[in-house]
């Protein structure tokens, strides 16, 4: 099993790092893929202007390795691609890039959306959006934490 992470504090090429991906599989038989895109409005109807996601190196690589390996170990997959941005985002721009791999197209959904819940609510981000009214910290809705909380039971 071949798990990848990456902070990236520049623009993310949801194609390339497709690519990327698929290159080094062998013979599997599904590939699911998940991109996140910065919305230009919050959930209250504010117009963003920017998308700012504060980190830790260490601490936010450290999260994002835990939730990719524990995706890939939990699910019958291959591989298993986490890119996730950091620094100012674009409403517009990817945010968030997973890519799984399986023998079976089960497998590979699973492990993406599962991922995408943990990436949600646990990786180590700090995120504020900004608009032209201000600005203000956001936190995981609570339909991210029930989203979350289904893969426990």
């Amino acid at each position: 099993m071949r798990c990848m992470t990456r902070l990236a504090a520049e623009r993310l090429d949801p194609n390339a790092e497709y690519a990327a991906f698929q290159s080094k599989l062998v013979d599997e038989g599904a590939i699911v893929t998940f991109v996140g895109i910065a919305r230009p409005q919050s959930i209250t109807g504010r117009e963003v202007t920017s998308l700012f996601l504060d980190y830790h190196p260490r601490m936010t690589e450290a999260s994002l390795s835990e939730i990719a390996e524990d995706s890939a170990g939990k699910f019958d997959v291959s591989a298993i691609s986490v890119v996730h941005r950091c620094g100012e985002v674009s409403p517009g721009e990817a945010i968030v890039f997973v890519a799984t791999a399986a023998l079976h197209r089960r497998a590979a959904f699973e492990a993406a959306e599962y991922a995408m819940d943990r990436l949600k609510t646990e990786a180590v981000f700090w995120k504020r959006e900004d608009a032209v009214d201000g600005s203000r910290w956001i936190e995981p809705t609570i339909t991210d934490q029930v989203d979350r909380a289904r893969w426990s039971k």
